[in-house]
């Protein structure tokens, strides 16, 4: 009975941490050009399509990859923040290398170098690491225990 409940949790952990990573996504395109107090319907419209667009992203990439390590996790009894952090910045760079999106990381332009690690790297490793933390504070905290013997 424990481990039906575990499948229920682990599901809305996932919905909710896709949601967090969209709303990441999403205030790391727009970042400082958005006035949050502006009070425009356009840029929230904007705005929240962007997160709804990144959470579907976040949701579609990687879902067999994501439930293999679920699985391990659950397996592992692994609680850790880091290793959830980490594991999801994995995952959503594997999905985006994985999706086609990524843009080479040299830009033809002699004025000025390219940046060792472009801005669309460093938003969708971000994003990862939201989705790890948040899927850790509902699920990954408690990773293991429906099979521990009650005492």
């Amino acid at each position: 009975m424990r481990l039906i409940g575990r499948f229920f949790v682990v599901a809305f952990a996932v919905f909710v941490a896709s949601a967090a990573t969209g709303i990441a996504i999403a205030w790391g395109v727009f970042g400082p050009d958005w006035h949050v107090m502006s009070g425009d319907a356009g840029e929230r419209f904007a705005f929240w399509g962007v997160a709804f667009f990144g959470s579907l992203f976040a949701a579609a990439v990687g879902v067999l990859p994501l439930l293999v390590m679920i699985v391990l996790a659950e397996a592992f009894k692994i609680r850790s923040l880091l290793a959830h952090a980490v594991a999801g910045a994995i995952l959503l760079l594997a999905g985006y290398y994985g999706s086609g999106l990524a843009r080479p990381s040299y830009e033809e332009s002699i004025d000025y170098a390219p940046p060792p690690i472009s801005h669309e790297l460093q938003l969708v490793a971000a994003a990862g690491a939201v989705f790890g933390f948040s899927y850790w504070l509902i699920a990954g905290r408690n990773a293991g225990r429906w099979c521990e013997k009650r005492t």
